[in-house]
């Protein structure tokens, strides 16, 4: 009976033995199939998917077989691998064992999306929503519910963004890749604040950005950011108001046409630093790091004025009577290519022409914007083109600004 007994278990072991080899030579050759394909594919895993149901789905699509075999082998041996969501990129000649280790990697095919600096927030929702390699989750949102659905509720969303080339993978949502860019303007914002001049007229790092927006919008030269930081800073400093045009034209919103006039330079908006004394009460675009290193840094010097060459760069003035000289030879004979700044890059067109996305003026809600201290325009020289009807006649000093409410001159953050 004993002898019996073990020539089964014998038996037994052997036919064991023998299904294990067939098992591992099944799960050998399932790995080293090569892709059934002529030509690159794109394989999608989208979130939430198994490897199972991605073999099952691969063997389905007649790219591999055996599909049950490859189950066994990332059961026993991948367990706790993890499939990350994204497009993976199958080629001719590869096999299967490859294909799990771009999976092992996450080896998965990168988009890129540039946020360029000088855009609002309305250019960058756009850029988004036309990426259709992003999912898109902020389509009908207000700019208020975006910043909630990113984590920053009651923040102002404009210029709270860092201009770059993000790179992301398929079934990164609009957010994700928002909040990122969120997350890298504070982080540069924060290391900038923490090497800034010792005599910048801010008591915090937002004031700061929403000078590097004046910047920014005003030149696209890097040289000269310095020097138009140094203009504004001493401007304040001596109470005069910064009377910069992008801010009166981000003012105005959809209503600006691409002519500014004098009209414009009186009416009194949150915005237009004509009217207001010192800062606006939010940045106007998004601004790169030369321009926050600007805002911190300015240039020394006497200048109190610049006027646009039309060719991108700028000439600086002491005094109103060279400035007034400036203006008659670059501002009132000007060439039929002039531009005050570098040409800007065009910002995206809408995908859909009806998406619910808001316009570039920001909703003046109470609690974000301080109230308008208009005071009568006085007519000057302008620090830019300025005006499509230009002044004749010479420029007058500008006047001081009036006296300013507590923190006038340099706005709290909007939150």
């Amino acid at each position: 009976m004993r002898r019996k007994f073990l020539l089964l278990l014998e038996t037994g072991l052997v036919l064991a033995g023998l299904c294990l080899g067939a098992s591992a030579w099944k799960i050998h050759s399932a790995l080293q199939q090569p892709l059934n394909i002529t030509q690159e594919k794109l394989l999608d895993v989208p979130k939430g998917t198994t490897p199972t149901r991605t073999f099952y789905r691969l063997e389905a699509d007649g790219v591999i077989k055996d599909a049950f075999w490859l189950r066994v082998y990332w059961r026993f041996n991948l367990a706790g691998q993890p499939l990350h969501k994204g497009e993976y990129r199958m080629q001719p000649g590869m096999t299967v064992e490859n294909l799990i280790d771009l999976w092992k990697r996450g080896e998965m095919v990168q988009y890129s999306l540039t946020l360029v600096e000088g855009w609002n927030f309305h250019q960058v929702r756009l850029a988004l929503a036309k990426d259709e390699k992003l999912e898109q989750t902020l389509n009908g949102l207000s700019d208020s519910e975006v910043m909630d659905k990113i984590g920053h509720p009651g923040i102002f969303p404009e210029g709270r963004f860092f201009p770059d080339t993000y790179r992301f993978v398929r079934g990164m949502t609009d957010a994700e890749l928002l909040k990122k860019a969120y997350d890298r303007l504070d982080e540069v914002l924060a290391k900038e604040w923490g090497q800034r001049a010792a005599d910048v007229p801010y008591t915090e790092p937002y004031q700061a950005l929403i000078m590097a927006s004046l910047v920014e919008k005003e030149t696209g030269v890097p040289q000269e950011r310095g020097q138009i930081a140094g203009v504004f800073v001493r401007r304040m400093e001596m109470g005069m108001l910064l009377q910069t045009d992008p801010t009166v034209i981000y003012g105005l919103g959809d209503r600006y046409n691409g002519k500014l006039t004098r009209a414009h330079l009186k009416e009194p908006t949150p915005y237009n630093t004509y009217v207001i004394a010192g800062l606006p009460p939010t940045p106007i675009a998004m601004v790169g790091r030369e321009a926050i290193h600007a805002a911190l840094n300015p240039v020394a010097g006497n200048s109190l004025y610049f006027v646009a060459r039309g060719d991108g760069s700028h000439v600086f003035s002491d005094d109103l009577d060279a400035h007034n000289n400036a203006v008659r030879e670059f501002q009132l004979k000007r060439r039929a290519d002039y531009r005050s700044s570098p040409a800007p890059v065009t910002a995206p067109e809408a995908t859909d022409e009806s998406a619910p996305i808001p316009a570039a003026s920001p909703d003046t809600a109470p609690e974000a914007l301080p109230p308008v201290t208009p005071q009568e325009p006085v007519q000057q020289a302008p620090t830019q083109e300025a005006t499509q009807e230009p002044v004749e006649e010479p420029a007058k000093e500008p006047a001081a600004a009036p006296a300013p409410e507590p923190n006038a001159t340099a706005p709290q953050s909007p939150q």
